[in-house]
């Protein structure tokens, strides 16, 4: 059997970063931005995209998750804010806006005399 040459990988070799994927994830689950997350591991945003983005997205999904369900149950519990809010957000209830049915503008008034001065400043 003939054997095949053993090819050297092509480009950089990947970060390796002294946090774990649940590091990454708690971070995200904080809502803290890509670049905070690089800021903090010590790469750029663009390698935290390329190499360690599932954590990331699951991280701010649960945080999302946590943060309805702890609007939700201020609510429950009678806070009448976060029942407003969420009514507005999620059932399409509004506030109720008066308006007036004339369409014409307000009217306005200055009348200038030949002489360019009012008629009341004389």
């Amino acid at each position: 059997m003939e054997k095949k040459p053993i090819k050297n990988p092509v480009g950089r070799p990947k970060k390796k970063l002294e946090y774990k994927d649940s590091d990454l994830e708690n971070l995200a689950t904080m809502q803290c931005t890509r670049e905070e997350i690089a800021a903090f591991v010590g790469c750029s945003v663009s390698t935290l995209k390329r190499n360690f983005d599932p954590p990331i997205k699951r991280g701010w999904d649960r945080g999302k998750i946590s943060l309805r369900r702890v609007m939700f149950n201020k609510a429950i519990r009678g806070n009448v804010t976060m029942m407003i809010w969420l009514s507005k957000n999620y059932l399409g209830m509004r506030d109720k806006v008066e308006t007036s049915e004339e369409k014409e503008p307000l009217p306005w008034s200055y009348e200038i005399e030949e002489d360019g001065i009012n008629n009341s400043e004389k």
